[in-house]
């Protein structure tokens, strides 16, 4: 977990307790054949942990965004994006999913690599809330995921049916990249995600000084999760099938 404050970041805690797989979630599964086929990512973060050339696209974020324009608010309250940021985002319901827009702090915390270590990044933590299939923090550099507030009075995201490993569409300038719950963050704030969700969206990733201000969609998927969760292409064919799921039932 990373922000953008030192003294926040050095009051906070990472948690080690992932939620089990529903059943439910493991029907929504959908085969191979729903990825997608626009551009691979590029760069540092290019390389999958199950390989390379995943791709995201066949459901597009106008289409996802469209279901979103309103909000249902769950939340008791709302969140900031800074620390000095006013409270302003709730979190909000829709049939299979819960959503939030916001910005796009950069997690960079977990497996230590050349991109992701303590002098590349002020705030790095060895680890994360969530562990790979077998029990190693996340690699930020690698894989796609989105960091959720840890629970408070203001929402409970397991309550909500957010897991470890559940799917995330994220949205920005007209793309989506599928990436999965793989870190929690303060409980006060939100819109936060590792280095490689970021770098597919055309955000700087630098974790020190990149992010966006503005303008990103976080869409999670309810009883969902990637399996394993360390697997890009097992988020990508269950947020492709998933997304499609959502706009049909919103």
């Amino acid at each position: 977990m990373r922000t953008r404050t030192l003294a926040l970041s050095a009051a906070s805690a990472v948690f080690l307790a992932a939620a089990a797989l529903t059943p439910a979630a493991e029907a929504s599964q959908a085969p191979a054949a729903a990825t997608a086929n626009t551009t691979p990512r590029s760069g540092p973060g290019a390389a999958q942990p199950d390989g390379a050339g995943i791709k995201e696209g066949s459901v597009s974020a106008a289409d996802l965004l469209a279901k979103v324009t309103s909000c249902s608010q769950i939340s008791n309250g709302k969140y900031r994006t800074d620390e000095e940021a006013s409270a302003t985002v709730p979190v909000c319901g829709k049939n299979g999913a819960v959503f939030w827009k916001a910005d796009m702090d950069i997690d960079c915390d977990g497996q230590v690599t050349s991109a992701c270590n303590k002098n590349t990044d002020p705030w790095f933590q060895d680890d994360t809330a969530f562990h790979t299939s077998d029990d190693k923090p996340l690699n930020a550099e690698k894989l796609p995921y989105v960091v959720v507030p840890s629970s408070s009075s203001i929402w409970n995201y397991s309550s909500a049916g957010i897991k470890g490993g559940g799917i995330v569409a994220v949205i920005y300038n007209n793309k989506v990249e599928y990436a999965v719950v793989g870190d929690t963050g303060p409980s006060k704030i939100i819109g936060e995600a590792s280095y490689a969700t970021a770098e597919a969206l055309g955000i700087d990733p630098d974790p020190e000084t990149g992010g966006a201000e503005s303008g990103v969609t976080y869409i999670l998927f309810k009883n969902s999760k990637a399996s394993p969760i360390e697997s890009h292409s097992a988020a990508v064919t269950a947020g492709e099938a998933l997304a499609k799921q959502f706009i049909q039932n919103n």
